[in-house]
């Protein structure tokens, strides 16, 4: 792993942990609330920091788990099993947190369950958005930082990134500070119309948001799993670099994938000069991997397959990869790489730029 792979996992470590804490917390003081008050709005908020407290139990675990080292039964490292880890705590949100809330809102209606308290409900929710605000403030400022380094907005950063614990914590944290806002209403309501339905609704309304972020992480953590290749902006970048090598006829085939939160892997079918020689071609080999890992600090892995290419067969190999996948939502963006201003307005290779400023057309949720 890159240094600014370690920081960045370093970081999001922290995040979680202030998350965690913080979820905590604001469970026990919620169910404390929400027993005493009986309002199913409160409860379904208690239900909602105990899924987001064992989310980051698993969102850590996730971390750690994915930042092994390589070994010879996992040459190409734990990366994956971020996500896997991830995907879990996604679906613990899904289960435990939407359902308990959509069910009891609706036992709410249904019974019309009568509140008790309601002052200690709003100092709970409170206290409640205090905290949750700090934890999210946090979650911004990686995220302002993440987005800073790699060139692009918070909100392309946030929809991009392999870094699947940040992100996680942003949307939960964002989704915990809706969910006090409707518990709120929802108290507010029932107060004042003397109506138990409104303390239901809004528990129900909280289930539907927990089911909207639990649904987004899913499919994101899914898409990484499978093996997502990366954004079709860097992949032109990367092909660029490779068809400058001084040997190189023509690129065939460009393939990668997403290995894990920092992990990239690089494969490429090369058509080389049939002048080159057998050292001419190595020495190519060894400049393509220093100068994508130089640019690209995330790519770890660069495999050149030395071929001929068939008539007829290159306009069709050198697709691969090249149209949007469906999770992109088909879009392309033609921009290129914003130059850099150490070299009058080109690239320069040399720059330690992380990936994800060009990630612009990949599916992150």
């Amino acid at each position: 792993m890159s240094q600014a792979g370690m920081k960045t996992e370093s970081e999001s470590v922290g995040t979680v942990v202030v998350a965690g804490v913080a979820n905590l917390a604001i469970a026990v003081a919620k169910l404390v609330a929400g027993l005493i008050s009986g309002s199913a709005a409160m409860l379904s908020e208690a239900a909602h920091s105990v899924a987001d407290t064992t989310t980051e139990v698993l969102l850590f675990q996730a971390l750690r788990r994915g930042a092994r080292p390589a070994d010879q039964r996992h040459p190409f490292g734990y990366g994956k099993e971020s996500y896997v880890w991830a995907f879990f705590a996604a679906m613990f949100t899904f289960v435990a947190g939407a359902g308990f809330a959509v069910t009891h809102g609706v036992t709410t209606i249904l019974v019309h369950e009568h509140s008790g308290d309601y002052l200690i409900s709003y100092i709970v929710l409170a206290v409640s958005f205090v905290i949750e605000s700090i934890s999210l403030a946090r979650a911004v400022r990686q995220v302002r930082r993440e987005s800073a380094r790699w060139e692009t907005t918070p909100r392309r950063f946030l929809r991009l990134t392999a870094d699947t614990t940040v992100k996680a914590v942003f949307l939960e944290d964002s989704a915990a500070l809706i969910g006090l806002l409707l518990a709120a209403l929802g108290v507010g309501l029932s107060q004042a119309t003397g109506d138990e339905v409104w303390d239901g609704v809004a528990s129900i309304l909280i289930g539907l948001l927990l089911l909207a972020v639990a649904g987004v992480l899913a499919g994101n953590n899914l898409s990484l799993l499978v093996g997502r290749a990366v954004p079709e902006r860097l992949r032109r970048e990367i092909e660029r670099d490779l068809a400058g090598l001084p040997e190189v006829e023509r690129i065939d085939t460009l393939l990668t994938m997403q290995l894990g939160p920092d992990d990239i892997l690089v494969a490429a079918k090369v058509d080389f000069r049939d002048e080159a020689t057998g050292a001419a071609i190595e020495a190519a080999a060894d400049e393509a991997e220093r100068r994508l890992t130089d640019r690209y600090p995330e790519i770890r892995y660069v495999f050149l397959d030395p071929t001929r290419s068939l008539p007829g067969a290159v306009g069709k190999a050198r697709a691969t990869q090249a149209r949007p996948s469906a999770d992109a939502g088909g879009e392309a963006d033609p921009s290129q790489a914003r130059p850099s201003a150490d070299t009058g307005g080109e690239p320069d290779p040399t720059q330690g730029r992380p990936s994800a400023d060009a990630r612009d057309e990949s599916d992150a949720g």
